[in-house]
């Protein structure tokens, strides 16, 4: 099943010129307890670890060895300079990057606790990244991107939401694919219906969107996600061409126009299951930079979101975001051993 996707000149390395992926929104430092399987209370001690989404997202697709570029504010103090560089060691275009001299970094600590449920504590108040604003924005980057992707967290305050809602009108202007991952923060906004109403404030834009199941049951009130009537009738928009809906350990369903179906996921032993979505958004994303028809055809696709699967798989067998995100020779030194 592999061979095919992986030997393509097609779906090789993406050429640097035409297959830019511009990524918006926040980066952040995450704390994560140096001990598995506690509450943050309970942590003797954190590891910093770089992140926020579409951060995660920039750097994965990067190491894969396509072409990213982000775009966000991070405050003029030694993390923000720090994260900076990282963007910038890792290969990603950080020219879209600004710094706040009145506002920090925003910090969050992540613990996955025993019972298997992430908990959350965030320092942002507002950090740099709610800050920035529509005229610091880097249009010239994004007029050049294939594709624009972003989260919803940028969509919680001004005058970033406006700034959001600016880039986005750009690139889909310049004829952008958008990408939406909602990576529902619960915690970070004003109440469940404003995070409700703020996420499908942008939805029927997006030409891509990928969400998980428990996100599904947020958005849709209450409902069974893994029904497909539900995604279909509530989530599935006519301008959309790919919705995947992520399941963990389990894979992914994936639905559009044409098609639906289901991919099994990696199993391997978890360390740490952040930025595992973020991986994932940056495997399917890597393929689609370099074949945007890639969902037009379900065998192609089918393998582009094994792939993508397995970048989530690799990240989740080490601490932290950044630092387990795959490169390419490692998911394929890590497929034949699952898919045998």
């Amino acid at each position: 099943m592999m061979s095919l996707f992986f030997s393509s000149d097609r779906n090789g390395v993406p050429e640097k010129n035409n297959s830019l992926v511009v990524c918006f929104g926040e980066m952040l430092i995450d704390f994560v307890p140096t001990v598995a399987g506690v509450s943050l209370a309970e942590a003797p001690a954190f590891k910093k670890a770089p992140g926020g989404a579409p951060a995660n997202v920039a750097v994965g697709i990067s190491k894969l060895g396509g072409s990213s570029a982000f775009i966000g504010k991070v405050g003029d103090d030694e993390f923000g300079r720090m994260l900076s560089n990282i963007l910038k060691e890792n290969n990603v275009n950080n020219s879209g990057v600004r710094f706040d001299k009145t506002a920090r970094t925003a910090l969050a600590f992540v613990t996955l606790r025993a019972d298997g449920e992430r908990e959350f504590l965030f320092f942002r108040n507002p950090s740099a990244d709610m800050l920035l604003r529509e005229a610091e924005l880097d249009t010239d980057l994004i007029k050049q991107a294939k594709i624009f992707h972003y989260g919803s967290i940028s969509l919680i305050e001004e005058p970033c939401r406006s700034a959001h809602l600016a880039a986005m009108g750009t690139a889909k202007k310049k004829g952008s694919f958008l990408s939406y991952d909602p990576n529902l923060r619960l915690p970070l906004w004003p109440s469940p219906d404003a995070a409700r109403k703020g996420i499908m404030s942008v939805w029927d834009q997006a030409d891509l969107i990928k969400v998980s199941e428990d996100e599904i049951t947020f958005l849709t009130g209450g409902d069974d996600p893994c029904d497909d009537n539900v995604v279909l009738n509530k989530l599935f928009h006519p301008n959309l061409k790919l919705l995947v809906v992520t399941e963990g350990s389990e894979g992914c369903r994936y639905y559009t126009k044409a098609f639906k179906g289901r991919v099994a996921g990696v199993k391997v032993k978890p360390v740490d299951t952040t930025g595992a979505g973020d991986a994932f958004v940056s495997g399917i994303l890597y393929s689609l930079a370099s074949d945007l028809n890639l969902f037009q055809d379900e065998k192609r696709l089918r393998e582009a979101l094994f792939f993508a699967n397995a970048c989530g798989a690799i990240t989740v067998t080490e601490r932290g975001a950044i630092p387990a995100l795959p490169t390419r020779d490692a998911v394929l030194r890590f497929v034949p051993k699952v898919s045998a």
